[in-house]
């Protein structure tokens, strides 16, 4: 997510509006922008990215060194997070959880795919078209990396579901689909002692937080742990 940025002048055009299980969403241009909008809420935009690369250059840095290591890449977004770990040829395989099939669409065959067509050719990328919370608690899939980016940070969820994501339960189901040594990594608008606490008491280790300076507030930051093993 992204949540500090400077809008651009004149009145937003919307281009997609759709009603889902979640609620509504919308795809709009402004200026030169493109933004995602859920509920009302001002979700993402196409002004940056830089906390979005962080987020994957942050969990690649804390793995080890194990070949062709597989990511799960929580929320499609604006393919930022999704186009900068296919540039990076070190990653195996590469899946998206999206629960939104508007900005699947709009990645596949509306105004977004500039951005991430080459990323969804890759044979390494696969979409799926679930929501998170569900996916850590049923698959039997499992992961070297997790890049969760599904929300403004786990005190500030998009839909009140997404709160179990951030709990000791939520946290159990994620380190059950990393393997050994798996590295977790959320990105938060702001940082938060008492999920990085709750990140400790659930076991995992090497937990801490990455800064990305903003124009103005508190900077975003990558919350990153380690899953023993």
């Amino acid at each position: 997510m992204t949540t500090a940025y400077d809008a651009p002048h004149g009145v937003p055009e919307v281009i997609d509006r759709r009603e889902g299980p979640y609620g509504e969403v919308v795809l709009r241009r402004h200026g030169g922008l493109l933004q995602i909008i859920a509920n009302g809420c001002f979700l993402m935009d196409t002004s940056d990215g830089r906390s979005e690369r962080l987020l994957v250059d942050a969990a690649l840095g804390a793995l080890d060194d194990r070949p062709a290591p597989e990511v799960l890449i929580g929320g499609l977004g604006v393919g930022f997070s999704l186009a900068h770990a296919v540039a990076e040829p070190r990653w195996g395989r590469i899946a998206v959880v999206e629960r939104e099939r508007a900005i699947i669409d709009w990645h596949r065959s509306g105004p977004l795919a500039e951005l991430s067509a080459r990323a969804l050719g890759d044979p390494r990328t696969e979409v799926i078209e679930v929501d998170l919370v569900a996916h850590v608690n049923e698959t039997s899939d499992t992961y070297d990396v997790l890049c969760l980016d599904i929300d403004n940070g786990p005190e500030w969820t998009v839909t009140e579901g997404n709160e179990g994501l951030y709990s000791p339960a939520g946290l159990a189901a994620c380190a059950r689909v990393l393997r050994p040594g798996g590295v977790l990594a959320v990105w938060s608008a702001k940082p938060s002692p008492d999920f990085a606490r709750t990140l400790r008491n659930a076991g995992f280790q090497r937990v801490r937080t990455e800064e990305i300076p903003v124009a103005r507030g508190v900077p975003d930051v990558v919350h990153l742990a380690v899953r023993p093993g």
